[in-house]
């Protein structure tokens, strides 16, 4: 594995800028049958954690900018008994998320970024939506990770800013990254504002956090 986190080790703005680009480009050259292959092997990995097996709503997300695709998990969570959210701009908010609950016949848009969400209009009833603390579980995309259980997101700060609250003490969903294994690096520069992971699932291999 090429070390792509030498050049950028310290944690100004523009070094987190450029490795995150460099790791976009990384999960886009991947071909639509290694997209496929990755999105299978990724769910099997995650049908075998406890987090996952436990969980009763479920949080995840459609791929976009050559993320891994975690949605060969949506029939598994159905046959289950789970319901899957998904996260949605949250209207008047900066940078924030509201979690909807989806299933095939969900209206959609598309948000103002190109990706699929339910329609703000739909998401807007309570009884389509849980707060975020109620979640059992979150799959979130990541630009990149490390072995340390680090990791990068894209840069919105759209996580961060909804989940800041699992820092202090209370009720509060576990995290898990998800991302293709080739996003991983010797060692991403931190900021103070991300989130802590409880794990990073990959298709090749689950990291858990060192703290």
């Amino acid at each position: 594995m090429s070390n792509l986190s030498n050049p950028f080790s310290s944690d100004l703005p523009d070094s987190r800028r450029q490795l995150r680009q460099a790791l976009r480009r990384r999960r886009r050259s991947l071909s639509p049958r290694e997209q496929h292959a990755a999105a299978q092997a990724l769910c099997r990995r995650l049908r075998r954690l406890p987090e996952v097996v436990r969980a009763r709503r479920v949080a995840l997300y459609l791929p976009n900018d050559g993320e891994i695709d975690p949605q060969p998990l949506l029939s598994w969570l159905a046959s289950r008994s789970a319901r899957a959210y998904l996260p949605v701009l949250k209207p008047l908010s900066h940078n924030t998320l509201w979690f909807v609950h989806y299933h095939r016949g969900t209206p959609m848009v598309r948000n103002r970024f190109g990706i699929p969400e339910p329609e703000t209009r739909h998401g807007a009833h309570r009884a389509r939506r849980l707060s975020t603390w109620a979640l059992d579980l979150i799959l979130l995309p990541l630009v990149g990770f490390d072995d340390q259980g680090e990791r990068m997101g894209m840069g919105g700060g759209f996580y961060d800013r909804s989940l800041a609250f699992t820092r202090r003490h209370g009720p509060r969903p576990r995290l898990i990254g998800l991302a293709h294994d080739c996003q991983r690096v010797e060692r991403l520069p931190v900021a103070p504002w991300d989130v802590p992971l409880d794990a990073i699932v990959t298709d090749k291999r689950v990291v858990r956090p060192r703290r």
